[in-house]
């Protein structure tokens, strides 16, 4: 029987739905997978897993507002895309700890809520996405990079602590990172997906875009 950290997206999604595996037990093999690997790794900038607990058994009790495209599948957004009520860090000593707390979600956030996703936590990112690289190191091997600026969420995909997260590029950040960490980065065509609730550097060339571990 294969890991629960190492279900792809669509295979938790499958399990969750045919009431194979509840969200809560796939959420905790993935706190185990955290608890262990998050000290080498460091992909988080914020993660309450009391708080992914309680959202995970709100929907194994059907109190999620979202359908059932996406349902009870933990995701990682990129720190500088808001998500009401949390932080904001943007890589930067500027805004750590709660100097920055999002009064409302980013449109892709809505999204994937509304598809029944929740978020797990915010992932490292180079300061305000740009050159200043984060804490966060290569899964596969400690000494090297995961890539910026998206290497929290390329990294957290690689580690097995979830099976999706979010990142922004603007040259190559998200390209960049899933390539180091062995990862499926997508970055689609320009307005794709909304940059509503996302740190802008460039209108003319950032674009919001995913990591998978398959195709």
């Amino acid at each position: 029987m294969i890991a629960l950290h190492r279900l792809g997206l669509r295979a938790a999604r499958d399990d969750i739905a045919a009431g194979r595996l509840s969200a809560a037990n796939y959420l905790a093999a993935l706190l185990e997978r955290i608890s262990r690997l998050e000290p080498q790794v460091q992909a988080w900038q914020w993660f309450d897993p009391r708080r992914a607990t309680l959202i995970a058994e709100q929907h194994d009790h059907g109190s999620s507002l979202g359908n059932e495209v996406l349902r009870g599948i933990p995701i990682g957004v990129k720190d500088i895309i808001d998500v009401a009520r949390l932080p904001t860090g943007m890589g930067s000593k500027v805004h750590e700890g709660d100097r920055n707390i999002a009064k409302r979600s980013a449109k892709i956030v809505e999204r994937i809520e509304g598809a029944g996703a929740y978020v797990l936590g915010k992932t490292v990112t180079a300061e305000f996405a740009f050159l200043a690289p984060g804490k966060t190191h290569n899964p596969w091997n400690a000494a090297h990079t995961p890539g910026g600026s998206s290497s929290g969420s390329a990294a957290a995909v690689a580690a097995g602590f979830v099976p999706a997260a979010i990142g922004t590029q603007t040259n190559g950040s998200v390209i960049r990172p899933a390539a180091f960490c062995g990862v499926v980065g997508f970055k689609p065509s320009l307005g794709t997906i909304s940059g509503d609730g996302t740190l802008s550097y460039s209108p003319t060339l950032d674009q919001t875009g995913v990591f998978t571990r398959s195709v």
